[in-house]
Parts: C-alpha cells; sequence; structure tokens
C-alpha cells in the first residue's frame, strides 16, 4: 500500500483506511477519573475524553460536589488543565482544598500549600450568567486550543459547566425567540470540542416536575445531546450518592453504583 497516499475525500465525506481507525480509537479510549470511586467503576475508568458527559439530578443530589472533585483530580494528578464555568457561583475554592485534604490524590509528596497552589493554578474558574457570555468563552477556548495555547505548561482536558441547564433553561422558555436553535448552537459547539481536541466534557443539569417521576429539564432536543447521562441522587440525611446511567454509548441504561461525598 502507497504509504504517501493521501486520504480518499468523496463529497464531504473523508474516509479512514483501518488504521487510521485504530489508531483514532487508541488515541481516544482514555479517560479521567473523577476521583469518585463509584462513578469511575460505573463508566469503567471515569470521563471518556472525546465525549460529552452530563450529571443530572435534584438540587443537593451531589453534581456540584462531582464536578469539584473531577476538577481537583484531574489537577492534582497532573492530567492537564481544568476550565471550570460556574454559573451560579457554586465553586469553592475552600472545597477543593478539604478534596485534596480528605484524599491522596497526588503521584508526588509535597507540602499541602505547594499542592494546593499547584492544583488551583491548574483550574481556570470562569463566571458565566447568561448564554452570550457562554459563546464568548466556548470561542476564547477554541481559539486558545487551536492555537496550541497553553495554561502554565498544562493543556486543558477537562471542560466543567456547572450548571448548563442555568444558562439554558431561560432562554427556551423566556423571551428569545431563537432559545431552541441557540441551545442546539451551543451543543454543537461543545460536541465539537470534545472531539476535535479530545476533551472531557462535564455539565450539571436539574431535573423539573412533570407528569410522572422527575426528569432531565432542557427537554427532548437536548436529551440527545450528551453522549453519556447518569443521574445523582442522595440518600436521605446522608453523604452516599448513587449514579445510575440513563444514557451510554457502550453500557446499558439503569446500572448503578454508590458513591460517598464526605462533608
Amino acid at each position: 500500500m502507497d504509504q504517501d497516499r493521501p486520504p480518499v475525500e468523496t463529497g464531504c465525506v473523508l474516509w479512514s483506511d483501518g488504521m487510521d481507525l485504530l489508531q483514532d480509537a487508541a488515541e481516544r479510549n482514555h479517560f479521567l477519573p473523577t476521583g469518585l470511586e463509584g462513578i469511575d467503576t460505573l463508566l469503567g475508568g471515569g470521563l471518556r475524553k472525546g465525549q460529552l458527559t452530563e450529571l443530572t439530578g435534584q438540587s443537593s443530589s451531589g453534581k456540584t460536589q462531582a464536578c469539584l472533585y473531577s476538577a481537583a483530580h484531574v489537577a492534582a494528578r497532573h492530567m492537564g488543565a481544568v476550565l471550570y464555568l460556574d454559573t451560579s457561583n457554586s465553586f469553592s475554592p475552600s472545597r477543593i482544598a478539604r478534596i485534596l485534604d480528605e484524599r491522596p490524590i497526588s503521584f508526588i509528596k509535597e507540602p499541602k500549600d505547594v499542592r494546593l497552589k499547584r492544583v488551583m493554578s491548574s483550574i481556570i474558574c470562569e463566571s458565566v450568567f447568561d448564554i452570550f457570555a457562554l459563546f464568548e468563552v466556548l470561542n476564547q477556548l477554541e481559539i486558545s486550543l487551536n492555537n496550541k495555547v497553553n495554561n502554565g505548561g498544562n493543556k486543558i482536558c477537562l471542560l466543567i459547566i456547572d450548571s448548563i441547564s442555568s444558562i439554558l433553561a431561560p432562554i427556551i422558555g423566556g423571551k428569545y425567540s431563537q432559545g431552541r436553535s441557540m441551545m442546539i448552537s451551543v451543543a454543537v459547539i461543545l460536541k465539537k470540542l470534545a472531539d476535535k481536541h479530545n476533551l472531557s466534557v462535564l455539565v450539571t443539569n436539574h431535573m423539573v416536575g412533570g407528569n410522572g417521576a422527575p426528569k432531565p429539564a432542557l427537554g427532548e432536543s437536548w436529551k440527545a445531546v450528551p453522549h453519556i447521562r447518569l443521574v445523582i441522587s442522595r440518600d436521605r440525611g446522608s453523604n452516599i450518592c448513587t449514579a445510575t446511567i440513563l444514557k451510554h454509548t457502550l453500557l446499558a441504561s439503569g446500572r448503578h453504583m454508590k458513591f460517598a461525598v464526605p462533608g
């Protein structure tokens, strides 16, 4: 076979041979552990790179804690930088510090203050309170990734939006006539960032009532967006939570695992 043969293009379709597909699968078959054993076990290793994972659940179910754990774990283990988009003032540096104190995450010994400074320098937190600010931040992220701009030498490998529904719910039920098309535009951008730059994208979504049991917000149009969708619930009066698969590209829905969120 001609080693210098260019990829075959037909119209808008780029064809790949078996070796291309094998290499692509090998590069993407990686996970970012969240540091929460139950979630990582349930997902076969953690948050899959190149995909969008959604955590949905009632208020105080443990969604934000899972985001904070994921950010702390990825940064502490030198996996890369984290971009944390906070839409409801839920990001807590003190909680990050407690997570680092609770669990021996790092592979190297270092003083607590040095480790905390290193971890916090690898977590870029941006406050985003409306759809236009979200578009701006995502556009800047795309430019940075295309230009291979690193954060202190670390490439961004995890994008967290807590919560995506705080931004999107008002526009699909409010004054914006193009609300649903704007929501789909966000979805396209997030999945493109994940796929093109091999990021893990983690978003949270709240639950809404209706006829029957509560269900994830944002409706049927958004339902198709996440590659993986987990519902998080918390045992009453406890720090024990349960993650249940609602949707997964490889695993059956209904599988669940418990995990503890100390503090």
